[in-house]
């Protein structure tokens, strides 16, 4: 899936960040992200990377610049832990964005369920999430955010504490749900191995205060796999981004 190289579905521009404490998360940033692409956020810790997820989705605004969504625009938000409600059921936990709009447990009973479906997880509607592990924690987490049939799914460092198998496979899980739900996605990671392989495009950001210092287009066709990782191409790519990396440190 190729994104639209239309009008930006989201975009920051100019955009600046000062916390109540002082402290400048980002200055100037300019990001624009396409309807249907992949974005990784790929930079440091304390760089920014996650407020600028934030104001992507809506939930701060900026103290300089502009953020440019849509009116009416859904975003669906993966935090870095999976935030669920020990005493609440799966089902309950996935349910939740809608039962905060009013709608009752019967009215949403196929939305809930659908979502499951599409993260593996179809028979543990009535499990407690003290009963899953954190690979399928996170998968409620990622089914609760598509619920809603998000415009845009908006995930931060998902999979950051999970071991190094699980991630693979949730990483290829996640490429197919958007491959087949054509979303557009922006995913904040400090590994620049899951970014490349994930992405249309990785977004590296700078030291804070953040701001974009390289883009890399990531032209490798989807769906990919262990092919990929070993196609000298992704090396290419996995190198420029370090190289990216380090001289934002420096």
């Amino acid at each position: 899936m190729l994104p639209s190289t239309a009008t930006p579905l989201l975009a920051l521009d100019a955009v600046g960040m000062r916390f109540p404490n002082g402290v400048q998360a980002l200055d100037g940033l300019e990001l624009s992200i396409a309807r249907g692409e992949f974005l990784s956020l790929l930079g440091p810790s304390g760089c920014g990377k996650s407020t600028a997820l934030r104001l992507l989705a809506g939930l701060a605004r900026p103290t300089a610049g502009t953020v440019r969504r849509p009116e009416g625009l859904r975003p669906g938000f993966v935090f870095q832990e999976p935030t669920l409600m020990p005493w609440a059921t799966v089902f309950d936990n996935v349910r939740l964005p809608l039962r905060l709009k009013g709608l009752g447990a019967d009215a949403v009973r196929e939305d809930v369920d659908a979502a499951l479906e599409q993260v593996g997880l179809g028979g543990f509607a009535r499990a407690y999430p003290r009963e899953l592990s954190g690979g399928m924690r996170m998968r409620v987490s990622i089914a609760r955010a598509l619920v809603t049939r998000p415009d845009v799914l908006l995930l931060d460092e998902p999979f950051a504490a999970l071991d190094e198998i699980t991630r693979g496979r949730l990483d290829d899980e996640l490429l197919a749900l958007w491959h087949a739900h054509r979303l557009t996605v922006v995913f904040v990671t400090h590994s620049v191995y899951e970014a490349i392989y994930l992405s249309t495009r990785v977004a590296v950001f700078g030291a804070r205060p953040g701001r974009v210092v390289e883009t890399i287009r990531v032209d490798a066709p989807h769906p990919r796999g262990d092919a990929f990782r070993a196609d000298p191409a992704y090396a290419r790519d996995c190198v420029r981004a370090s190289a990216a990396l380090r001289a934002a440190h420096a």
